[in-house]
């Protein structure tokens, strides 16, 4: 059973790694998004994160895909209390459908809800920012939702640091609930803006810190090792800007700690994340049972210092 963290100043108990729901209606159909759902559950984990512009990219879909069939596993399995749902609005759905205003922000929770089938959201984030809505507006517009029940905990994913400052203090100061976790990109190879932007704000509001492409969508499962390997998968293409020499050198190191530890590289990538007092839970994606048990394995793999040391120098920035 995976040990449970706090998210942030809340009451919600999440499991250290988060199902990243962007591969259901992707590159998992309904069937095998159920199956991994069915797995990581069963392994221990309650933390599922997910938006309703997942996958939008997909030709023919048309976004809310991937919160539909997270619905229909829900209704099926009957396991909604068991979960801790993590959704995010403000992608652009078209027709106009995007943003972080008062009229927005109520139609888009009402169609992630129906899609869900659930009446409320564990965590309701801010996928991107929408600077021509003053943040005063969204905020009084996020706790409406939290007084109706609809969304218990909000938070922000990619918003500059100061417009979490901004939206926490407003929010502190009118006596409404503010942003409590913050979903950045965050992994070995992508460390220097969340260490120098969003840390000193993490620290300072006192966030929980849930980080996306742990695994910098792939590359540090050491799978890629040039242009070879890219088509390995989906993801592939996009491997080539990881391929410098900071790249080989955080390969080398995850290969070395490999060794000592008999560890794949994609458990070593998430146990340093987790071995980072400042974040709650990384979020993974699994498509293979072989997958799903490296996430399992990788929440309670111990790593000495001198392993961590090397890591963090052989991806110093």
């Amino acid at each position: 059973m995976a040990t449970q963290r706090t998210l942030g100043t809340s009451d919600l108990r999440v499991s250290p790694i988060a199902f990243g729901g962007n591969v259901f209606g992707w590159t998992l159909d309904q069937q095998q998004s159920f199956r991994m759902l069915d797995a990581f559950v069963a392994a221990g984990f309650n933390f599922i994160d997910t938006a309703d512009t997942y996958s939008t990219w997909v030709p023919g879909n048309q976004g809310g895909e991937s919160e539909t069939i997270i619905g229909r596993w829900l209704k099926l399995r009957g396991r909604r209390d068991d979960v801790v749902i993590a959704t995010k609005l403000g992608g652009d759905m078209g027709d106009g459908k995007k943003g972080l205003g008062a009229r927005y922000i109520p139609q888009a929770v009402d169609a992630s809800l129906k899609r869900l089938g659930t009446d409320y959201i564990d965590l309701y984030q801010s996928h991107y920012d929408d600077p021509e809505t003053p943040v005063e507006e969204t905020m009084e517009a996020f706790n409406a939702l939290i007084e109706s029940g609809k969304v218990r905990h909000i938070g922000a994913s990619n918003l500059p640091a100061g417009r979490i400052v901004q939206s926490n203090r407003y929010a502190a100061e009118n006596g409404l609930q503010g942003y409590i976790s913050l979903q950045p990109l965050y992994n070995l190879y992508d460390r220097q803006k969340f260490e120098t932007e969003y840390l000193p704000t993490v620290e300072a509001e006192g966030l929980a810190v849930i980080t996306y492409y742990a695994l910098a969508s792939g590359f540090l499962s050491g799978k890629y090792r040039g242009e070879a390997d890219f088509g390995k998968s989906p993801r592939g293409g996009g491997m080539k800007k990881y391929l410098d020499e900071r790249g080989f050198r955080i390969l080398k190191a995850l290969d070395r700690v490999s060794a000592e530890t008999g560890a794949p590289a994609a458990q070593l990538a998430l146990a340093w994340q987790l071995h980072k007092p400042a974040v709650t839970a990384p979020i993974a994606s699994a498509t293979t049972d072989k997958q799903l048990q490296d996430l399992a394995a990788a929440a309670s793999l111990p790593l000495t210092r001198e392993q961590l040391a090397l890591l963090d120098k052989a991806s110093a920035y």
